[in-house]
């Protein structure tokens, strides 16, 4: 899984509970009810005023303070990318990626996006979800994790925690995808994230 924030090579990843397991406390806030929002033709979640970035089978919705990012701007692993800045900083992002494993269950799709979490993130947990779409694409994993920036040009300060969401699962065509999502901790509040979350539609 490709991310502005630090490397991806490898595994490596600190596990701090079972696979399972609960996510940590401040992460229970992301299911916590909140107004609804209109709903996409997909029937995704899409809170108002929020773009919906679009992929060949994956469609997520971004805060509109998010700037989309363009073929030769993005990294090549990623079908979609979206951006925050503040300072001159990154401090926030959102990918898509497609087809970035051999999978054919939601939960190898997660296997191998978390194979891709940098060197010495610590995994907090993961669970099944349900994303919008047909029933066949409906089911999918959510992994919950955090890493400490490492200072890279143009990302968070070094030191700076990250916390970061990755929901993957298969197309209809049973191609892996994954919705990553990093935001340097206090940037997005956690209804937003959640927001973000359940705005994924897989056709």
């Amino acid at each position: 899984m490709s991310s502005t924030f630090t490397g991806t090579k490898g595994g490596g990843a600190r596990r701090r509970g079972p696979r399972r397991g609960a996510c940590a406390a401040g992460l229970a806030a992301l299911a916590l009810l909140v107004t609804a929002c209109g709903d996409d033709p997909a029937g995704a979640r899409v809170p108002d005023g929020w773009p919906v970035m679009r992929t060949d089978s994956v469609e997520v919705a971004r805060p509109a303070s998010f700037t989309e990012q363009g073929p030769s701007e993005r990294s090549t692993y990623n079908a979609a990318a979206a951006t925050l800045e503040e300072g001159g900083r990154t401090v926030a992002v959102i990918t898509v990626q497609l087809g970035f494993t051999n999978a054919r269950t939601p939960e190898q799709a997660a296997i191998g996006a978390e194979a891709g979490i940098a060197l010495g993130a610590t995994v907090e947990g993961q669970r099944d979800v349900r994303v919008a779409g047909g029933e066949k694409v409906r089911d999918a994993r959510r992994i919950d994790f955090t890493f400490t920036a490492p200072g890279e040009p143009g990302g968070p300060a070094e030191g700076t925690r990250v916390d970061g969401v990755i929901v993957a699962g298969l197309d209809s065509a049973e191609t892996a995808y994954a919705v990553r999502v990093d935001t340097a901790q206090g940037v997005l509040s956690d209804a937003d994230v959640r927001r973000i979350v359940e705005s994924i539609a897989v056709k």
